[in-house]
């Protein structure tokens, strides 16, 4: 094993997990957890249901046409964060370095530790008994090589590689499996005939930066080649806070617009008022019916978290981009967030 080591945690199919905790008697059965309404879409699906081809992001219509016998469950994400709270406790309890993620996976700093392996199996097997719970492990020299580990064997997943050991065992892997190349950077690789990592990371440099530009060309090949020195950050810094809603059906009428726009700001703003932070840009985002995606901003000379101060600006925002078409979806954000100043604005969440 090189010198340093990471390794990543990810929660097997967690949502569901977590749901079977409460409903053990689905256990077994493909359950998929996702919304109701006709553009819902899954938010994750049970190891059973995921064999009928349900996969997360799936239009929710469509995953009850690849499993109509499936159990379909409404997310419930406070339940789910009070799951992960749980989880990410029992694992600072057994590794001081760590860098949360997302309700459901996290990476860790092992580098110093004389047996990370055996750590790593103790706060796996400290999660399931305290929580029930089951999660993957991945352990490699960086985050990058921690984190496609962890994917490779799923569920109850514990892979350990090295670098090399990584570019072998993935070189005929599709580009996409990597973080940081998404699906429209993959599909331009795969017209240049490169589909898989071992080709991307074994490509001409030249003729890569003449389709990409060179910095990205060559991140690109860092990234096939596992290259990565980012650190474990035990504080991710969230420069923005947003809300927003996807309509059942298309919505034209301005004042149900203004409505929905007040009651995103009121969901924003509590958040906002329990993380005690403000920021000082305001934006609204509009998808209309044709799937044209607009925003608009507007940055004020003083940090806002609050309702009656957030909910006028977003109003003006929407009120002057009008609805030329059937609206889709809506939402709100307040970015360049930073800490509010105690008594800077009062803890009110006004309605609009």
């Amino acid at each position: 094993m090189d010198a340093r080591c990471v390794a990543h945690l990810d929660m097997d199919a967690f949502y569901v997990s977590v749901e079977l905790r409460r409903r053990p008697e689905l256990r077994g059965r493909p359950v998929i957890v996702a919304g109701t309404g006709p553009r819902a879409v899954v938010t994750t699906a049970s190891y059973e249901a995921r064999r009928f081809g349900v996969g997360s992001a799936m239009p929710a219509v469509r995953a009850r046409r690849l499993c109509p016998d499936g159990v379909f469950l409404v997310p419930d994400f406070a339940y789910y964060r009070e799951a992960s709270r749980e989880v990410m406790a029992v694992v600072r309890s057994h590794v001081e370095s760590i860098e949360v993620v997302g309700l459901d996976e996290v990476y860790l700093e092992l580098s110093g530790l004389a047996v990370p392996d055996a750590t790593m199996r103790a706060v796996r097997e400290a999660i399931e008994e305290r929580t029930g719970l089951t999660c993957s492990v991945g352990i490699g020299p960086s985050k990058l090589v921690a984190k496609v580990a962890s994917d490779a064997e799923k569920p109850r997943g514990f892979v350990v590689l090295t670098r090399a050991q990584a570019c072998t065992r993935f070189a005929g892997a599709p580009c996409g499996l990597v973080p940081g190349i998404g699906p429209k950077t993959a599909e331009r690789l795969r017209a240049a005939g490169i589909d898989t990592l071992g080709k991307l990371a074994s490509a001409d440099p030249a003729e890569l930066a003449a389709r990409f530009g060179r910095r990205f060309a060559a991140e690109l090949q860092r990234r096939a080649r596992f290259e990565d020195d980012a650190p474990v950050s035990e504080q991710r810094k969230v420069i923005s806070e947003s809300r927003e809603l996807t309509f059942d059906h298309d919505i034209v009428e301005l004042t149900t617009l203004e409505r929905i726009l007040g009651d995103l700001v009121n969901r924003l703003c509590v958040a906002l008022t329990d993380q005690r932070r403000a920021g000082r840009t305001i934006g609204i985002k509009i998808r209309l019916d044709d799937f044209s995606t607009h925003t608009r901003a507007r940055t004020l000379a003083e940090p806002v978290s609050t309702a009656d101060r957030v909910g006028p600006v977003a109003l003006d925002l929407l009120r002057r981009f009008g609805t030329p078409r059937p609206v889709r979806l809506l939402g709100v954000r307040v970015a360049g967030l930073e800490p509010a100043r105690a008594g800077a604005e009062g803890q009110l969440i006004l309605a609009l």
